[in-house]
């Protein structure tokens, strides 16, 4: 039996009867935090190069994935294992590396971006920039994929009033101005954190009101 085969009886052996009456009271919800919690400690292990770290935190993680997985055998409206997730992931890997298992020619980093997004669009029929986003992530990373997206969908338009940062600046730099802007807010009583997320939503504001006219001019076309 493989490794992975054998944590698989163990959750099944911790989440049965006579198993351990901590784990079998968890659910998706409930097992959340702890989810986040590995992926920081991750992060944690890579940033410092710790390689021991970095596979307990990983062995962590997979935890997270077979214990959400043997939960969700037991959804008697829409059951789903291990098994079916691997082979998902399995399955949009091939479709969204035509390049590598079809005969799409990509030589480059940014042509696999673009062939990874137009197959993402095709899968999930996106048709706004918004689809597939998290609006619950932390305002940074949301502000990051927000940008990303608008600048994917050919959206022409950004913030108001944005800090000018020099072609020369470097990511040290760049984390220096940021960490700079958050000492001052924190200096004056303001919370970085929620001052970033109602600029986001300000955003997310303007996107939907330009896709909005969009449809409009879309429909008045026809």
């Amino acid at each position: 039996m493989s490794e992975l085969g054998r944590l698989r009886e163990v959750m099944d052996k911790l989440r049965s009867p006579g198993g351990c009456p901590w784990d079998a009271e968890q659910t998706h919800e409930s097992l959340l935090k702890y989810l986040l919690e590995e992926s920081y400690e991750f992060v944690e292990a890579v940033e410092l190069g710790d390689r021991a770290a970095m596979r307990e935190e990983l062995g962590d993680l997979l935890l997270q994935v077979y214990f959400h997985a043997r939960v969700a055998e037991e959804d008697k409206a829409d059951p789903f294992d291990v098994e079916g997730i691997a082979g998902d992931v399995a399955d949009k890997l091939i479709r969204r590396h035509p390049h590598v298992f079809g005969d799409v020619v990509a030589e480059t980093s940014e042509d696999v971006m673009k062939t990874w997004e137009a197959q993402k669009v095709a899968e999930k029929g996106r048709t706004s920039a918004l689809d597939g986003v998290p609006l619950a992530q932390p305002a940074l990373m949301l502000a990051n994929k927000l940008t990303y997206r608008v600048d994917k969908f050919g959206y022409g338009f950004s913030v108001e009033q944005p800090v000018k940062i020099e072609d020369s600046t470097t990511q040290e730099g760049l984390g220096e101005i940021l960490f700079g802007i958050i000492e001052q807010a924190q200096r004056q009583g303001l919370d970085a954190e929620a001052a970033l997320r109602g600029a986001v939503t300000k955003y997310i504001r303007m996107i939907e009101e330009h896709e909005r006219k969009e449809k409009e001019n879309a429909h008045g076309a026809h």
